[in-house]
């Protein structure tokens, strides 16, 4: 088997179709035009690369939204996906996967991406690319500190590029991807930045669709990002906020700012919504694992029981006003201590065992909607919390962890019924929840008209990135 190296200084071929068809692969857009010339994507095979696999539903639903949207233009398109865990992301999505980085090899049960060749040579062949040898050789000497890393990580980029290869294009999409916060530049900047790169030197195109940005600190990691949105062909942000990161970090090329793909499942794929309240209304309850020191990239204990304890005690006081209450999360597994600490707390305060007060057990993107279509409002610390209750109509109060947050409220005309998460108390949620309430309809109807606006941008933009007269 030849080496990544090898392959890539093999002379060029053109790309062949199962139909025995010729592809030109090589035409690359105007790097002036907004979106990639149509007659030059002719698309079969399709590579999506996100950071999922762990229960983040928000993750799981983008990816959900666009292969659902590519197929329903190109019927006949080949999709495979990069991710955390590819067994879980096979399982949801019935479509092959494979580990994204070489520590997730062991979660593709059969499905790895193959063994290690043998070493002689590779060295020399790799020199032979200098870009990619001295990106190696920086990883070796800033943090690999076990030899046989480096070389684990050269053979899983050789395999990687056997994959790879045959894929016409290359999208890379999902919320909070262009990030160092959780393990530095070396996690998800090094991590998409090398996709990217497989990408540009197997010949096919790479999109860069609707990512959010920040935090991004690191000059590495923004080295990282600003080659990776100059590699690729097209790129679209899902806020203006993050754009603006890019742009004050350096990138300079051309973009998009569009909305999360997850609105391109449309109301009609979420389901019809109740037209009225309930007479004793119901309110879910979405904690998150802020802070907390077994999870959060930002460890802090005391925050972390005090957000705890004001989430509790604004649940108590919904019980005391005659409100029903169910406890959900968008993030199943990174949220579930979360959740079961609120849960303890809600029920010594009613003298119940914690099994009485009620927590949806949720471990897909149906079960999670089918569970939040019964609510008459939604208190979520999530971004995609958020973007579950505008997709379902339910007046949300949003806890804001995060910019992203606070500025999606905003867009949506919602922005006092969003509290920074590391101001607020049980004293602010009561008060903005009891605004929530006499406002009801003008925040229904408000929203209803712009998660109609957000589906219109996401159709405009597919039709144009996919159009149906460039399937095969």
């Amino acid at each position: 088997m030849i080496p990544l190296a090898l392959a890539l200084l093999s002379p060029e071929k053109p790309h062949v179709s199962s139909n025995g068809q010729e592809n030109d692969r090589n035409s690359r857009p105007p790097r002036n035009s907004q979106f990639p010339r149509s007659d030059a994507v002719r698309v079969q095979k399709i590579g999506l690369v996100d950071h999922i696999g762990f229960g983040n539903l928000g993750d799981d639903a983008t990816q959900a939204a666009v292969m659902k949207h590519i197929r329903s233009r190109w019927p006949d398109s080949e999709i495979v996906l990069f991710s955390m865990n590819p067994a879980d992301s096979r399982f949801r999505h019935g479509v092959p996967a494979y580990p994204i980085r070489v520590e997730f090899e062991n979660r593709s049960e059969g499905n790895s991406i193959g063994a290690s060749p043998p070493q002689s040579r590779l060295k020399d062949v790799l020199r032979r690319v200098p870009l990619l040898y001295r990106l190696l050789q920086t990883v070796k000497s800033l943090t690999i500190r076990d030899p046989r890393r480096i070389l684990d990580e050269i053979f899983f980029l050789r395999a990687s590029f056997q994959i790879v290869k045959p894929l016409d294009l290359v999208i890379i999409s999902g919320g909070g991807q262009l990030l160092d916060s959780w393990g530095g530049p070396w996690r998800f900047p090094y991590t998409i930045f090398k996709w990217t790169l497989l990408a540009k030197f197997s010949r096919a195109k790479c999109y860069v669709l609707n990512v959010g940005a920040g935090p991004l600190d690191a000059p590495l990691a923004k080295w990282f990002v600003k080659r990776t949105l100059g590699i690729a062909d097209y790129v679209s942000f899902r806020d203006s906020d993050s754009r603006d990161l890019l742009q004050k970090v350096g990138f300079t090329g051309k973009s998009q700012v569009s909305v999360d793909c997850v609105y391109a499942l449309s109301t009609s794929t979420a389901g019809a919504t109740n037209g009225a309240g309930h007479e004793v209304p119901l309110v879910g309850l979405s904690p998150m694992a802020y802070c907390d020191p077994r999870l959060y990239w930002k460890k802090d204990q005391a925050i972390y029981d005090r957000y705890i304890r004001d989430i509790a005690s604004f649940g108590r006081w919904l019980g005391q006003n005659h409100f029903r209450l169910t406890l959900f999360s968008t993030e199943v597994s990174f949220d579930s201590h979360a959740m079961e600490e609120v849960q303890i707390l809600l029920g010594r305060a009613n003298g119940d065992p914690p099994q009485m007060v009620n927590r949806e057990n949720i471990a897909g993107i149906d079960e999670l909607l089918s569970a939040m279509r019964p609510m008459d409002y939604v208190v979520t610390s999530r971004f995609h919390g958020v973007v579950f209750a505008h997709l379902l109509n339910k007046p949300v109060l949003a806890l804001s962890p995060h910019p992203k947050v606070s500025s999606l409220m905003n867009d949506l005309g919602l922005a006092k019924y969003c509290v920074d998460i590391r101001t607020c108390d049980a004293n602010t949620m009561q008060e903005r929840f009891l605004g929530l309430l006499a406002n009801r309809d003008e925040i229904k109807n408000r929203m209803a008209e712009k998660a109609a606006c957000y589906e219109k941008t996401l159709l405009n933009q597919f039709d144009q990135l996919f159009p149906r007269r460039a399937a095969i």
